[in-house]
């Protein structure tokens, strides 16, 4: 058996943000290994966030971010389980990288159900002209028009966009990991992107 030290504990400690009792255990299973060990937090992490999906978020903060130059803002609504969490640093963290995000990467609503139907209808339109440019068969330009509708989901919903500060991950996942770091529910509930002359 592995001697597990402060050291790693430490170690494991800053890497995760996770407390000293988590990755003293996680690493005894991980028999002393650092990626294994980071891994099976992050599974224990998500599993934790999975539980709390359900519970009720009444209390949060309204973070305002304006971007050098103040010609872009953004406003946004991040709601968690008491108002402890709402003061935590870490939360703060969240929020502020959540409206940097929204910034830089201009979503246009939340999830597929918050974009515009007619902004969907246009990108069908032009999708469909594409595909019968390109000379595809009439017959599958519906279901290829369709794969690229939920991949422009994808692109515009804040929730599946790639993080623009680690594009391995999406918005969601980012927020699971909060989750499981802050150990409460946390939502983003609402945003408004402002940019002068738009």
């Amino acid at each position: 058996m592995v001697e597990i030290s402060a050291a790693m504990v430490k170690e494991l400690r800053e890497a995760t943000g996770s407390g000293i009792m988590d990755c003293k255990r996680v690493l005894a299973e991980a028999e002393g290994d650092m990626s294994t060990a980071v891994d099976l937090l992050r599974k224990k992490g998500l599993a934790k966030a999975a539980k709390r999906a359900g519970r009720s978020t009444s209390e949060g903060l309204i973070y305002s971010y304006i971007h050098t130059g103040a010609k872009l803002g953004v406003l946004l609504e991040v709601n968690c389980e008491s108002d402890f969490v709402a003061k935590n640093e870490g939360f703060e963290t969240f929020a502020k990288n959540i409206a940097m995000h929204i910034a830089a990467a201009n979503p246009a609503g939340l999830i597929p159900e918050d974009v515009d139907p007619a902004v969907i209808e246009k990108e069908r339109e032009i999708f469909r002209a594409q595909m019968l440019e390109e000379g595809k068969p009439e017959n599958i330009i519906d279901k290829i028009v369709e794969g690229k509708v939920e991949k422009f989901y994808k692109d515009v919903c804040l929730m599946s966009q790639q993080y623009v500060k680690d594009p391995q991950k999406t918005i969601t996942d980012v927020l699971k990991e909060t989750i499981a770091k802050i150990g409460e529910n946390i939502q983003i509930k609402r945003f408004v992107r402002f940019q002068i002359g738009e």
